[in-house]
């Protein structure tokens, strides 16, 4: 799954090509990609239809596009805000592609929707070879975290490269959460962005375990490794993002190159940066986490 990084390469793309301009007709290619639009196919289009998008937004991995209203509560640029409206989600899902393309360029083999636009420039295409993901429209509604959000996604945490994020709270509810560290760091509800990838190479920049039972982490801890993982994560986005195949791409189709500076992700019996010490791949929650035998020792009472 795209996170944090991945997820702001696409919006700061989209901010630059669809803001401000008209849709002109939505052509939906594939019934599973607009799925999560539960009056279907044709009200999406028709929802979208004659509607300008005033702003591409993010809150952790969630990207949408206000339409003719949309207001302040994710990560913004070029946004008109005015009263609450309605936004179209993205759920880039394992393989989803958000993409901005002339006309006269052939479709991708896996296009799902097209959006056309009233000023016959670029049309915007979201492609996904594996369908895990969709488009559609929601009303904007108060979030949990402050702000107006689209309502399937209102429970979400702001993210630690939001200029509202409050680090002592999200350390606090990291804390509380009486499991392992990065269990609560993949919590959304508690902090958002954070996924596998940059809450392993966050808790190795910490030395911390992943186990590491968040009760028995104290304040300057749990303010180190969220330090650790914006750190990180601002690194990748520097870098377009970690593509580890075509899949991961901006609005343009060029993939980041993050993935070459990942200290410890994937590198399992690789040598650790730091120590030499060969990168341990342990099973985590069907997936995987890499860690530093050595920098980043097992606790006594770990959590799994």
């Amino acid at each position: 799954m795209p996170e944090l990084p991945e997820v702001e390469v696409v919006r700061r793309g989209l901010a630059d090509h669809v803001i401000d301009r008209k849709i002109a007709e939505v052509l939906v290619a594939h019934p599973r990609a607009v799925r999560r639009h539960v009056a279907g196919g044709a009200d999406f289009a028709a929802r979208l239809a004659g509607r300008t998008i005033t702003g591409a937004r993010r809150r952790g991995k969630y990207l949408w596009l206000d339409l003719d209203g949309g207001a302040p509560g994710g990560v913004d640029a070029g946004s008109a805000f005015g009263p609450p409206g309605d936004a179209v989600l993205a759920h880039l899902g394992m393989s989803g592609q958000m993409l901005v393309a002339d006309s006269s360029r052939p479709d991708e083999k896996h296009l799902r929707i097209r959006v056309r636009f009233a000023d016959d420039g670029p049309e915007l295409r979201f492609v996904d070879q594996r369908t895990f993901g969709g488009l559609s429209v929601h009303p904007l509604v108060p979030a949990a975290g402050g702000g107006l959000l689209p309502e399937p996604v209102a429970h979400i945490a702001r993210d630690p490269m939001d200029p509202a994020f409050d680090l002592d709270a999200a350390v606090a509810g990291i804390r509380r959460r009486r499991t392992g560290l990065k269990r609560a760091l993949l919590d959304q509800t508690v902090v958002s962005g954070i996924g596998n990838i940059y809450a392993d190479e966050g808790l190795w920049r910490a030395r911390l375990h992943w186990a590491r039972p968040t009760e028995s982490l104290t304040r300057k801890q749990g303010r180190e490794v969220l330090a650790a993982a914006t750190e990180v994560m601002a690194e990748a986005l520097a870098a377009g993002g970690t593509s580890f195949d075509a899949l991961y791409v901006n609005v343009n189709g060029a993939s980041g190159y993050f993935d070459r500076a990942l200290a410890v992700y994937g590198q399992a019996d690789r040598p650790c940066p730091r120590c030499g010490t060969p990168v341990r791949r342990d099973a985590f929650m069907n997936r995987s986490s890499f860690s530093c035998p050595r920098c980043q020792p097992k606790p006594r009472n770990p959590h799994s």
